[in-house]
């Protein structure tokens, strides 16, 4: 295997190590707390509760797709996946956000049925269940936020364990709410309150999935800045064709062509701008062309120098 490839199977594992261990144990708390409320649900005739269950169920899918897609990108680079297999990471997070989307759309159903239609519920059976849930998504999204910025299939796992809690908390409240005054449309109403949160939390994941596969800029990163910093390093004359992108979340690439001056080393000129990318603006991978000028007139040298 080459120097890229061990580096490239390093880091992959290092990956998974890393996402993999959080994504595991939220799973076993999500399946677990999954059953419980779906058994009050059906006892107690909670729809807020059957709810949160189903949510729960696409939610330790989206877990255990999560999970096989962080194991599935530690897999070493190939002859035709010669990036690996990180965008999987992207497509199960974009998967993830779709689910949500669907969710919402059928909690949002089955509320509009429980309005028309209002059901007796066993607030006692439901406030247990509902406190039971809360802790455990509680526990579930302490796992994951230590990374869930750094992943972007992490914070749609996040994300779904997070409105799990934020369900977990309706119910309890709808459940006050039908113990104290007997409003039974409480049910229904924090459902769809939970169901707007869910949307709102997909469309920020299907926003950044979709921006990673159309190879968008990363957000944090600023194009005129680079080239600004690019152009100003020794040797540089100026910088075209720059285009900078992410592979997977937190593994952003960069390709530009470079014009030196003709007396200027072009190894020396490569490994300046090379750190440029990587220190000061953490660029994991750098694929750089250098172009010499000469009498009015650019000739590409062909040459490429990666930094990964």
């Amino acid at each position: 295997m080459s120097s890229l490839g061990h580096q490239h199977s390093a880091a992959s594992s290092g990956r998974a190590r890393q996402y993999g261990g959080g994504l595991r144990t939220a799973l076993i708390i999500t399946a677990s707390v999954m059953i419980l409320e779906f058994i009050g649900g059906l006892l107690s005739n909670s729809l807020a509760l059957l709810a949160d269950a189903g949510h729960m169920l696409t939610d330790a899918g989206a877990l255990g797709l999560s999970y096989f897609a962080i194991w599935f990108s530690s897999r070493p680079a190939t002859s035709r996946k010669t990036y690996g297999f990180y965008r999987v990471e992207i497509l199960a997070a974009l998967l993830n956000g779709v689910l949500l989307v669907v969710v919402a759309l059928l909690i949002f159903r089955e509320a509009y049925s429980r309005f028309l239609t209002p059901q007796v519920v066993d607030a006692d059976l439901m406030l247990i269940v509902a406190s039971g849930g809360l802790f455990a998504n509680v526990a579930s999204a302490y796992v994951l936020f230590r990374t869930q910025s750094e992943n972007l299939n992490v914070r749609g796992a996040f994300l779904h364990v997070l409105s799990d809690a934020i369900g977990s908390v309706g119910a309890i409240l709808a459940g006050l709410a039908i113990l104290f005054f007997g409003w039974l449309a409480a049910d229904p109403l924090i459902s769809c309150v939970v169901a707007l949160l869910i949307l709102s939390s997909s469309w920020i994941l299907i926003r950044d999935a979709v921006d990673i596969l159309l190879e968008g800029a990363p957000s944090h990163i600023n194009l005129k800045s680079l080239k600004e910093r690019i152009v100003s390093a020794t040797g540089v004359r100026s910088v075209h064709d720059l285009h900078v992108w992410t592979l997977t979340s937190g593994i952003v690439a960069m390709s530009c062509h470079v014009v030196v001056d003709t007396d200027s080393p072009q190894w020396e000129v490569l490994m300046r701008v090379s750190e440029i990318a990587q220190h000061d603006f953490s660029i994991d991978h750098s694929t750089i062309q250098v172009e010499h000028e000469a009498a009015g007139t650019v000739g590409s040298c062909d040459c490429q120098f990666g930094a990964y």
